[in-house]
């Protein structure tokens, strides 16, 4: 999960960034931070964070962003500055409230990137944004995730701490320090565990599609995702279909930062 082991310390701390001022964030405050407001956005790029993460994963990408494009970071419940609020194992149920609060927002284009479980929450938004609103996202961009419904089965939350660690750190071994050390440990453990369930229960409708293109990123040795996997991306949108592959694991978007980040903003440019 992490710089290190930040990804995860990350998710049980403060994620201190700028609330938000522009249109109308009452509504917006509990699931978005925003690190660089952006007076007049072209574009805004929403991310949702990887299982265990949090906003603070994306605390660095508005540097590397244009100006013209605002990052809204969304913060899950259970974890950094939301630790009190009760966390969401159930992806219709976490669905539905950022869908709502992303209303607002809508007087910008929209643009949704999600990594491993945040890119199968991003799609879920991604629909509903039309069905609810009638909007399409500019673009989604879906990182570390096979394509729905071929993600490897498993039901991983109903086991142990032990076999949940084991699991975080078959995908990133530099997670270690913070799942070996109790007190941090105990900060993470409830995230990790519901946004497990959220993902092994998620049963998405298998000819699901949006009218956004897709732009689909992976690790060349990611032990979870082959290669077929996913090109089927292309299956569930009614728009372009691109790929990328990038040198590392499941977690190659850290290493690569700023070669992602600058695919993205070229697919923004020619989109929005």
């Amino acid at each position: 999960m992490s710089d290190t082991s930040e990804r995860i310390r990350h998710a049980g701390e403060d994620g201190h960034a700028r609330h938000l001022s522009g249109p109308d964030p009452t509504a917006s405050l509990a699931w978005f931070r925003r690190f660089t407001p952006v007076s007049r956005p072209r574009t805004r790029l929403v991310c949702f964070p990887y299982a265990g993460g949090a906003a603070s994963a994306f605390r660095t990408w508005p540097r590397r962003l244009p100006e013209t494009v605002e990052l809204l970071a969304v913060q899950y419940p259970g974890r950094q500055d939301r630790l009190q609020d009760p966390c969401v194992d159930d992806m219709d149920t976490l669905v539905e409230p950022i869908v709502e609060a992303l209303t607002p927002w809508l007087d910008r284009p929209l643009a949704l990137f999600g990594h491993s479980m945040g890119a199968s929450v991003a799609f879920e938004v991604a629909i509903r944004l039309k069905d609810r609103h009638g909007v399409d996202p500019a673009a989604l961009f879906v990182s570390g995730r096979g394509a729905p419904g071929l993600t490897r089965e498993s039901a991983l939350h109903e086991q142990g701490d032990a076999a949940l660690i084991a699991d975080v750190l078959r995908l990133d071994a530099a997670a270690a320090p913070v799942l070996r050390d109790p007190d941090l440990r105990e900060l993470v453990m409830g995230s990790i565990r519901a946004d497990y369930r959220l993902s092994e229960t998620y049963r998405p409708h298998p000819d699901a599609s949006t009218g956004a293109p897709i732009t689909a990123y992976v690790g060349r040795d990611d032990p979870d995702i082959a290669p077929d996997d996913i090109r089927a991306w292309a299956r569930h949108t009614r728009a372009g279909y691109s790929e990328r592959i990038f040198p590392g694991d499941h977690f190659y978007l850290v290493p690569h930062a700023a070669e992602l980040i600058q695919d993205v903003a070229a697919k923004l440019h020619t989109t929005t």
